[in-house]
């Protein structure tokens, strides 16, 4: 189901977070002015307070956990702030007629933009040069004899959304070639010339000098880069992923990784995050790791404020929803 029709006042709960860290005057008013006349509109700073304001909440804006679902009984409709809702995905409220929309298409393009930066820091030897601070000089050989330039290698997308359009728009422009698998048939562009059904996961990771993990977390996806999937990798070839760490199995990268099968690894997240300090990672020199990080930019709260506001637009007239989240397959 795609479609809600709001035909009177609403009653709706905005709860701030990780990604909306501050309701603005400016979004409240952008969320009032969509809204049906004489909606009741009220914003949390916290779980707690949502969980005690939801009785009434018809329409939330944030995060759903089982608590605030099972304190919302109105409720009708979520539009998440987050890009990956599998934790959304617990059994009561995927069992439930509540409609869930979100961020889909929204998030590729900062997700991709430190992918890139991650496997430059790699590939340049940019990492190495920032660890090793002043002394970086007397390496300057042994960095320019491993230095890897982007332009003619082959980027495999695993998962082409809106992120792995992303990152195909990114390799295109770095004069790779593109390769791309997903679940689902998807239209190919950007590069890539025919978008392979993930049957077909092998052929790319045999011919791929890149491997960018772009797919959400689901049943179907979790571990799916285990020891035999990293073994059908190129020798030499890099891992890079910006979506979500248990996509990867830590203990096979890790092997990978201090073996020379894989040249290297770009992680903007990783499976158990955050991770122990003495985890092996952060000991591998052909590891460039930030902390969960890529999921932010200037433009993601404006940008989902707006489809929020549309949305609201939308399920007056009775319209299709954009962004909508099938419950069933997690994304």
């Amino acid at each position: 189901m795609d479609t809600l029709h709001l035909d009177g006042p609403t009653s709706i709960l905005m709860i701030e977070g990780l990604t909306l860290p501050e309701m603005t005057e400016e979004f409240t008013s952008l969320v009032s002015d969509a809204a049906p006349e004489g909606s009741n509109i009220r914003v949390c700073t916290t779980m707690k307070e949502a969980v005690a304001e939801a009785a009434q909440a018809e329409v939330i804006f944030g995060i759903i956990t089982e608590q605030l679902f099972a304190a919302a009984p109105r409720l009708r409709w979520v539009h998440a702030i987050a890009s990956g809702v599998d934790a959304f995905m617990f059994d009561a409220f995927v069992q439930s007629d509540v409609i869930l929309t979100g961020e889909k298409g929204l998030v590729g393009g900062h997700l991709a933009d430190t992918g890139f930066g991650l496997l430059l820091a790699l590939t340049r030897q940019i990492h190495t040069a920032i660890k090793l601070g002043p002394t970086a000089w007397s390496h300057r050989r042994q960095m320019r004899s491993i230095e890897v330039e982007l332009e003619g290698l082959t980027m495999g997308v695993v998962g082409f959304g809106g992120t792995g359009r992303a990152m195909a728009r990114r390799a295109q422009a770095f004069g790779m070639e593109v390769l791309a698998v997903d679940e689902y048939p998807s239209n190919p562009d950007h590069g890539v010339e025919e978008v392979w059904p993930v049957e077909r996961l092998d052929d790319l990771l045999a011919e791929s000098d890149v491997v960018s993990i772009c797919c959400p977390l689901t049943p179907s996806t979790a571990s799916l880069i285990n020891r035999e999937t990293l073994g059908k990798m190129r020798q030499g070839a890099y891992l890079m992923n910006v979506t979500r760490g248990e996509v990867v199995d830590n203990d096979a990268l890790v092997d990978a990784l201090s073996t020379g099968h894989l040249a290297g690894a770009a992680l903007d997240v990783v499976a158990g995050e955050p991770l122990d300090a003495s985890h092996p990672l952060f000991a591998l020199d052909n590891v460039a790791m930030t902390p969960h990080t890529a999921g932010a930019s200037q433009l993601r709260a404006p940008r989902n404020v707006a489809r929020f506001a549309e949305n609201l637009r939308r399920a007056q007239r009775g319209e299709s929803l954009v962004g909508v989240v099938d419950k069933t397959v997690g994304y």
